[in-house]
């Protein structure tokens, strides 16, 4: 059996599909649900960034925990981390709720952990 190389240049290249914006920016497969994490009732524990690294990390101003990317790590793992948190914080919920979420974060005063509150 001989392989011939010119069948390389006669296979036709696959279609770029169009983007819609919810593709994983670094590849991964996209999720039915995303990951939150509510930062106001976050108590800085650091058990999610610790279990699902890839996926949580310490916000640096407020101290609390952030997820930063959606397909870091695999959904049993973050469910894992999930189930790790002491305060009930993280949650899934639907990609097109996300925006929402982060203005309902943004409106609510949240103070640094372990810093003295402003007078």
């Amino acid at each position: 059996m001989t392989s011939n190389p010119e069948l390389a240049f006669q296979a036709k290249a696959q279609e770029e599909s169009k983007r819609n914006g919810k593709e994983p920016v670094l590849g991964g497969k996209l999720r039915s649900k995303a990951v939150w994490v509510d930062e106001s009732l976050c108590i800085g524990c650091t058990y999610c960034s610790c279990v699902a690294t890839n996926t949580f990390a310490m916000e640096p101003i407020n101290g609390r925990a952030r997820a930063f990317r959606q397909d870091g790590d695999s959904s049993k793992l973050i469910q894992e981390a999930i189930d790790t948190c002491p305060v009930n914080c993280i949650e899934w919920v639907k990609f097109e709720d996300l925006d929402d979420l982060r203005k309902q974060l943004e409106a609510k005063s949240i103070r640094s952990l372990g810093l003295p509150p402003l007078r």
